[in-house]
Formats: C-alpha cells, structure tokens, sequence
C-alpha cells in the first residue's frame, strides 16, 4: 500500500516537472505538497479537512503561499498534533515530507480496512433484522393460533377453581379483633413508645422483640411502620412493604438450591431453571423474601429458632445490602444469558431493609453477633386488668353485650391478649347457639365461657394464693420461666431431734443450685439465731412439686425454716425474692421485672427485692408495694416484725 501511494505521489505534475526540466526544486517541492493535500482531502473529504484545520490551527497556514508555512499545516494535520509549530528550512522539507507520505500511507490502509468492515457490519445487521422479523412473525402467528394443549379434563378442573373463588367466608373473628391502632394494643405503652421511636426516625434501626406470645408484637410492627409512613422524615415511602414470616418454617438448602429467605440459583440441569433459559444453558436466580422487603420491614417471627448458618447468611445481607448469587453454569460472555440474569449475577440483588425479630426465647437463644446489631425491645406479661380491658375493647367490636364478670372470668384462664379473644369469640360462638333463631339479643354470660373452658380443658392461669391470713413455715417466693413470673409456695416444718443427729429433706426435684440454697439457709439460720439446724428434723416443701433451679429462693427457704423452728408466723400477702450468701446477705437475682407480674397474678402486694435490684423495676410497680433489702434481718423484720401488727388488725 505503501509503495503505491508513493508511485500514486510522484505519477502526477511533479515527475513530468522534474523529467521536463522545467522549475527549480521549490516548484517541484510545492507540486508535491500540493499533491498531498490533495490526497489528504480525497480521503477524508474537503468539510473534514477545514474543520480539522481550525480545531489544530492550521487553516491560516493552509492558505499559505510560503511552502514552509504549508508544510507545517500538513504536518498538523497528518500527525494530529497542534503542538508542532517550528517553520522547517527548504532543505529539510524533503525528509518532511517523505515522513508525511508514510503516515498518509498508513492512514489509506486503515480507511480501506475499515470500509471493508463497515461493510460486512452493516450486511450482518441486515441479515439479524431480517431474522428478528421472522422470529417476530412466527410469534404473531403462534399467538393467533388456536390453542390446543386443553381438552375436557384440563378444562374441568380450569372450571372448578374457577367456582372456588366464588366462595368467600367472612372474616375470622381473629382478623375482626385484631388491633387496628396503636391505642388498641394492650399492657405495651413503653415498648410501643420504644419501637416507634426507633422506627419512626430518618435513620430507623433493626430491632429484636422479646415477650410472652399474645401481647402483639407482631401487630405493633406493623402498625408501628403504618405511622412512619406518614412522617416526612423517615425513610419508608407510602408503599413500603411489610414481608412477615415465620422463623420455624424457614428451611434452606446448604448448597443454596433452595433458600425462600435469601434467594436460590435455579441451574438449568439439576434445578430447572425456565424452559427457554435450560435450553441455552442458563441458570435463572431467584430472589428471596429479602429482596421483596427492600425498602421496607422484614419481620421474622420465632428469630431464634432460625438456623444459625442461616442467621450468618442473613448477617451478610444486612452489611452488604444486597443478595449474591452465584452459579457454575454462570458464563459472562454468554450472548444467551439475558441482562436481568446478568445484572443480578453481577451486582447481586437489593435487600436495603429493616430487620425486625420477635422471639418468645430468651435472649441467649439469639446470636450475639444478630444481637449485636439490633437494638432491642422487650414487651411486658399481661396483668388481669389488661385482659379484661382487651375483652372489652373485642365486645364492641363484635356488637354483644357481656355481663360485668365475664372479663375478669377469662382473665382467670390466661394471660395472653390473642387467648382472650379466643375465648370471647368462642363464648360468643356458644351464645349464639343458644340464641337460636330467635330475635332475642346476644349476651355473653358466664355460663359461655364455663362451657368453652370445659370443652376446651381450660384451667386456670394462677389461683389467688394471696390472703391476709398468717401461717407459720409457709412463704411466698418467687419463680420466672421466660417471660412469665410465677410464685412459689414454700412450705417448712420442724421436729425436735435427738441433738446432732436431725435431718433436712428438700424436693427431689428441685436443682442443685435450689439445694445449695437450703444448705446456705442452715448456715445463715444458725449464725442469726444460735440455733443448730442439726437438732432439728426439718422437711422443706415446694407446693405443686415444680422443678425450681437457681439460688433466687434463698432467702424465702431461710424465712420458712426459721418460722418453722421458731414458731412465727409470716405475712400471705408479701412475696420474696433474693439468693442467700452465707454471710447473712441477699444478693441480686434475675428476671425481678417478670417475676412483678406472677406476684400480681396471684394477689401479692408487697414484694420484698434485693437492694441490688432495686433499679431494675419501677416504684410501685403494678401497684405492688416494692421493699429492697440487703440483709436477711431486714427481710424477716418485713415478714416477721410486720407480721405481728397485721396480726392484730386481723384480731
């Protein structure tokens, strides 16, 4: 290409000049530079060339009668660089210029290449489009064609679920019952105030409830997001998704072939990904409950019976905001593989959310490393006061009137709201029944809820232990189990023994630790009173036979063995709590808030604490008179010394 530009070059004026004789060599040199810029123009066209000239600056030296001057505007323009500015001298234009006549030459070469391409380029496009019309036509026609994969039995079966969405129940009494506000949750004023102000914020956090079931966790979620949707300044836009599911039915593959929460690979072989996708070779990723919570709140129900492999997983995708998926089958340079499939490959799919978990476990059931990055909430026990104000806030709503004693009646059976409701929709179920078709109007009356718990096997929650009565080697203590409190009946009698040879049996039920505290018990009873326990037959009871472990009831085992040695008799209506050391102290105990409830449930109304505990729980919590010990002797002057004043107003 090269030789025949230079041949094309020399062909013209300038050969037939110098082969004449005629004109000096600056004649023939301006012939020759004249011949290149024809050329130059003839490849690029004369607009290009004027434009390209005023970009480098080299339209004014164009138009040049200097030969130099024109040269250098070549020289612009052949090297494309406007930064060549030295006029060259007559004799070394001819160097100049044989540079120059190789780059045109390069440059010829190259356009008739990229014409030869352009070309076929544009006869494969013609060829592609006219495949795609044939492609779009054969659909058409595939469309229009009748359809033949139905026949009878198809269509009957078509027909059938056609006639069952026909059929619709009214709403279940839970769903009609179900709070509808934030006012309608019961007994979680502080929880609710706590997780809305988490949530409601323009930076909102993941949050872990914890609680007894039945006090509207999941509700209050719910409801909590509705109300965040309407401030400005959080993030949740009013189509914000709440996406619930349970943490007990999440089951995954380890392999990641099937994962509901996260997402799965859906390989064309093993796993069959879409008809036309297996059919190239094309895994198909599906994405999972995160991706369909994005930009709003995902709730797991049960988190901590989740699997902590899943949990790990699930970490991830709260620190990446995003789900990645990977296949082997996954080929980037695979022309079949649509951009959806290769976007969610490449960039993974969006999982921006809020995590929310709710458990009824204690919180050592969940993660440390889930808990570390959730912020969390613990829901209050119902009081007997807020079932029956949950029962009749679900009487007007179900429009039936109830007799004054139904509330407190169920309120007897159970503790939680959702159990209640149950209840009530039951007695309703049972009124109505009796009713008949008569026009006479629905009361609930006692006799319903009787009926329901019968046929249910109900018993109740917690009878009234309680009493203003006075009996000696019996003490109230307290338990917890979860989130429930409990009291404990603790009960002591002693009978002289020949001396050093008395006995002390406990439950065998109870746990070691509960064991160690009768043996902390004798040794504290022996230094406050003189009295060796070993003179002594002692039995100590745990009424109901409960399996108890822990040293919370230290110091009410030490109550009872001493009222039962002694004589005294203790106050029915105070209950405590507290482990014993051997040096006379109540030491703090745990789960003091829960354990509130359980006294309330039963009656109690004084609670008898460590002192240690003492911010653990609010003044007069549940309306229970809340006293803080830290010694045994100003625990037993609170059952004893007291004892004999309630004593005498009984009197």
């Amino acid at each position: 290409m090269k030789d025949f530009f230079n041949k094309l070059v020399r062909s013209g004026n300038v050969d037939r000049a110098v082969s004449s004789g005629h004109g000096n060599q600056e004649d023939q040199l301006k012939r020759q530079v004249a011949a290149l810029y024809g050329l130059y123009t003839g490849v690029l066209g004369a607009e290009k060339v004027v434009l390209k000239a005023g970009k480098l600056g080299a339209l004014e030296l164009m138009r040049s009668n200097s030969l130099p001057e024109r040269v250098l505007a070549l020289q612009k323009l052949v090297f494309e660089d406007p930064t060549i500015d030295k006029l060259p001298s007559v004799g070394e234009i001819p160097e100049l210029l044989s540079e120059i006549e190789d780059e045109l030459a390069d440059l010829c070469a190259r356009r008739t290449v990229e014409d030869r391409i352009e070309k076929k380029i544009a006869e494969k496009m013609e060829e592609r489009h006219q495949e795609y019309v044939q492609e779009i036509r054969t659909q058409v026609i595939k469309e229009e064609a009748p359809a033949n994969a139905e026949n009878p039995q198809t269509l009957k079966k078509y027909a059938l679920l056609e006639k069952l969405e026909t059929r619709k129940l009214t709403r279940s009494a839970m769903e009609l019952l179900r709070p509808a506000t934030l006012d309608e949750i019961i007994g979680q004023e502080r929880a609710v105030e706590a997780l809305k102000a988490k949530l409601a914020s323009p930076y909102p956090q993941h949050l872990i409830l914890y609680g007894p079931p039945g006090v509207g966790k999941t509700t209050a979620a719910r409801l909590v997001l509705e109300a965040a949707k309407q401030i400005k300044k959080t993030p949740f836009t009013p189509d914000a998704p709440f996406i619930e599911v349970d943490g007990t039915t999440l089951r995954w593959d380890p392999r990641d072939v099937t994962n509901p929460l996260l997402g799965s690979v859906h390989d064309p072989i093993y796993q069959g990904a879409r008809r036309d996708l297996a059919d190239s070779g094309v895994p198909e990723p599906k994405p999972g409950l995160a991706t369909d919570a994005h930009g709003g709140i995902l709730f797991i129900d049960e988190i901590g019976e989740m699997d902590p492999m899943l949990q790990n997983k699930l970490l991830k995708v709260l620190e990446d905001k995003r789900v990645f998926f990977d296949s082997a089958y996954y080929d980037p340079s695979d022309n079949n593989v649509p951009k959806y499939i290769k976007k969610l490959f490449e960039e993974g799919a969006p999982a921006d959310f809020i995590l929310i978990g709710a458990t009824t476990r204690d919180a050592g059931d969940v993660m440390p490393a889930v808990r570390s990055r959730c912020a969390e909430i613990y829901f209050e026990p119902l009081t007997p006061k807020h079932i029956e104000e949950i029962v009749y806030n679900a009487a007007v709503k179900l429009e039936v009137v109830i007799e004054p004693e139904v509330p407190q009646l169920i309120s007897d059976y159970t503790i939680e709201g959702r159990k209640a409701v149950n209840i009530l929709s039951d007695a309703y179920s049972m009124a109505l029944m009796r009713v008949g078709e008569t026009q006479e109007p629905v009361t609930i009356t006692r006799e319903d809820v009787y009926r329901v718990a019968q046929v249910s096997r109900l018993s109740p929650y917690v009878n009234r232990k309680a009493a203003a009565t006075l009996e000696v080697g019996k003490v109230f203590g307290l338990g917890v189990s979860g989130y429930l409190g409990s009291v404990l009946e603790i009960e002591a009698v002693a009978f002289p023994s020949e001396k050093g040879k008395g006995s002390i049996r406990f439950n065998d039920t109870a746990g070691s630790m509960a064991k160690d505290s009768v043996f902390n018990a004798a040794a504290v009873v022996r230094k406050i009173t003189g009295q060796d326990l070993a003179s002594f037959d002692l039995h100590i009871n745990i009424i109901g036979g409960g399996r108890i472990d822990g040293p919370s009831a230290g110091t009410a085992i030490l109550s009872a063995i001493i009222s039962a040695i002694n004589g005294k008799p203790i106050r029915q209506d105070v209950a405590i709590t507290g482990e014993i050391s051997i040096q006379g102290r109540v030491k703090a105990v745990g789960g003091v808030f829960e354990k509130a409830y359980g006294a309330k449930q039963a009656g109690i109304t004084t609670m008898v604490i460590p002192e240690e505990n003492k911010s653990d729980i609010p003044e007069s919590h549940l309306g229970l008179d809340i006293r803080p010990v830290a010694t045994v002797e100003e625990a037993l002057a609170i059952l004893f010394a007291e004892s004999q004043e309630a004593s005498a107003e009984l009197a």
